[in-house]
């Protein structure tokens, strides 16, 4: 497990068990692959990606990786939600099971669509 602040997702990863890089990489190769124009930078000591804001944030667990997409994503997709533990802006994916490709790929885009939004009302608002 990582002892020292990462510089960057690349020293995060590596920070990691050999059997926990390999999902971690997914998740990175995900969410780059759903918004190309994100960017990649370390937040609160976590992965992060940004578009016009943050977009989402993940970490590992010993169990499991962190999800962090803030509240509004969980009200949005609560039912798909249903089968993994839920906190405040955040969902726990156990690391004995496969990722929900799909389902972070969803969130990612909504993420990108809030931040849209929310930019644009920014503009028309001056």
């Amino acid at each position: 497990m990582i002892t020292t602040a990462p510089k960057d997702i690349n020293s995060y990863i590596a920070g990691f068990p050999q059997e926990v890089q390999p999902v971690l990489q997914q998740m990175r190769r995900l969410v780059q692959a759903t918004v190309p124009e994100a960017t990649e930078t370390i937040k609160y000591g976590m992965p992060t990606f940004d578009y016009h804001g943050t977009l989402v944030h993940f970490a590992a667990f010993v169990h499991h990786i962190g999800f962090y997409s803030v509240p509004t994503s969980h009200e949005a997709f609560q039912e798909d939600l249903k089968g993994y533990k839920v906190g405040n802006g955040s969902v726990q994916f156990p690391l004995n099971q496969p990722l929900p490709t799909e389902l972070i790929a969803k969130i990612v885009k909504y993420r990108m669509q809030e931040n849209l939004e929310t930019v644009s009302m920014t503009e028309n608002a001056c």
